[in-house]
Parts: structure tokens; sequence; C-alpha cells
């Protein structure tokens, strides 16, 4: 696989888009269920089952912040949601999640089974891809044009400030517009490939940027509370071209003070 080179560095403006092919992307990251995504999926379900376990709340509104051709991030936060967003800037995506909302693909079931292992998962009393149907909405959009401060309760963001740039600054801002859309104490999960060199979606190149733990503990420091981050080996299962996982959860900072943007 022939990656980028520094000279070739690309801001998320710069980037086509609607090149991006959702059916390649699912067929080698989510066709089947990987170890990687697996783990994920069980301390994302843990996470928000903790919070929601201890916390009584009204009505939920959730966000998936650049969804892209993933749906695991979205059904982790179905038990609690009346509504779903699914936020992505890329058409071919776009088109991907509305076709999938009526009735998602078979391939998500395992995903879904690795999160009943959690009783609010396998306690649902409707059928999920019912559920999924009622709650989820797709919204195009792009991630810097997110400016509903403090809308959603409870959020997630999989793969992506670090995936849409090679610019350091703009991969700090998709974090911030992503924490700056959840309300104060609001649950969140997010997940970044480490050292990534790019990748591949079909015959198209897309860009990523180079972080790692301290540029991730960083970038969302000014405006979670109390969080964790866990770093998952790589596995060459995944893809080539990058050192691991790291999957950051905790809630968004409930102190008014939040640095202004």
């Amino acid at each position: 696989m022939t990656f980028r080179s520094p000279a070739d560095a690309q801001l998320n403006a710069d980037v086509t888009w609607a090149a991006f092919d959702p059916i390649a992307y699912v067929d080698h990251n989510y066709r089947d269920l990987q170890a990687e995504d697996a783990e994920i999926l069980h301390i994302v379900r843990d996470h928000f089952g903790d919070h929601f376990r201890e916390h009584t709340t009204g009505p939920v509104s959730g966000i998936d912040v650049g969804a892209g051709a993933n749906l695991y991030p979205a059904l982790s936060m179905l038990p609690w949601c009346d509504e779903i967003t699914l936020f992505e800037r890329s058409p071919s995506n776009v088109d991907y999640l509305k076709g999938q909302v009526e009735s998602y693909d078979d391939n998500w079931d395992q995903f879904w089974r690795v999160l009943c292992k959690r009783e609010a998962y396998g306690a649902l009393d409707v059928d999920p891809r019912a559920k999924f149907r009622e709650t989820v909405r797709v919204q195009q959009g792009n991630i810097f044009d997110l400016l509903h401060e403090g809308q959603w309760s409870m959020g997630t963001m999989f793969f992506v400030a670090e995936s849409m740039t090679t610019c350091h600054e703009e991969f700090a801002r998709g974090v911030e517009c992503f924490l700056r859309a959840l309300a104060p104490g609001a649950p969140f999960a997010a997940a970044f490939m480490e050292h990534s060199l790019g990748y591949h979606a079909g015959k198209h190149f897309f860009p990523a940027c180079d972080v790692g733990e301290s540029e991730v503990y960083k970038s969302l420091e000014p405006f979670a509370g109390e969080f964790e981050t866990v770093r998952l080996k790589a596995s060459a299962a995944v893809r080539d071209g990058y050192s691991g996982m790291i999957v950051a959860y905790g809630h968004r900072d409930s102190d008014s003070n939040i640095p202004a943007g």
C-alpha cells in the first residue's frame, strides 16, 4: 500500500469526500466482527450502561459525529435514546446510512450481540431494527459547522477527527466541535487510529493526522470532565499503516467556565 508523503498534506476541505466508497469500507472493516471492535464495544457499552444506571434522565438525544459507514456507535446509544442523529459529510456515506435506517444489514447483528451482553441492550423490549428505524435520522454536514452548543445528551465520534485531515489544528478543532455539541455532563465515547498514515476506502486514498495518546488527551482535556483512555494494539487484520487504536470515554465537562471557541 502506498501512503502519501508529508508534502501531500491535506486539509479536510481538500478531500473529495464524495469519492468515499462505503460498501468497500464496510466489506473491509465491518463485514465480520474483528477483535478490536469487540473490545471497543465492550468498553463503550459498559460506560454508557454505568452512566444510565446511576443517572435518571428524561428523553435522551444522541449524536454520532462523522458516522461514516459504521452503525455500531449508534447501536451503542440505542437503548436510551428517543432520537439519534447520524451526522456525516460524505454524500456517498449519507446515502449508505439512509439506506440502512429502514432495516440495517445482517452484518450489524454480530455487533449488537456483543452489546447485548449488557442487560440494558438485551432487555430492549422492541426489535433493535424497529427501534433504530424509529430513532435514527441522518443529517449531512461538516463537523466544523456543528455549532449546536450543548444540544445532545450523549455522543460518539469514532475514527473521525484524525481521519479527515493531516493537520493537527484541524484534528483538535474536530474534537472540540464534537464535545461542544454535547450537554454538560453528557456521556461520550470516541475512538482514534493511533499514528495513522492514511487509509483507502475503495480505490481512493484518504488522509489521516498522526496522533498518539498525548494528542488525544490534550484535545479532550479542555472540554471533558473525568475521562479515561485505553490503547488497543494494532492488528494487521484491520489495515496497515497505524500503530494502534485509542478509545476515550467520559463525560462532557459540567463546568460553565469552559473555554470559548
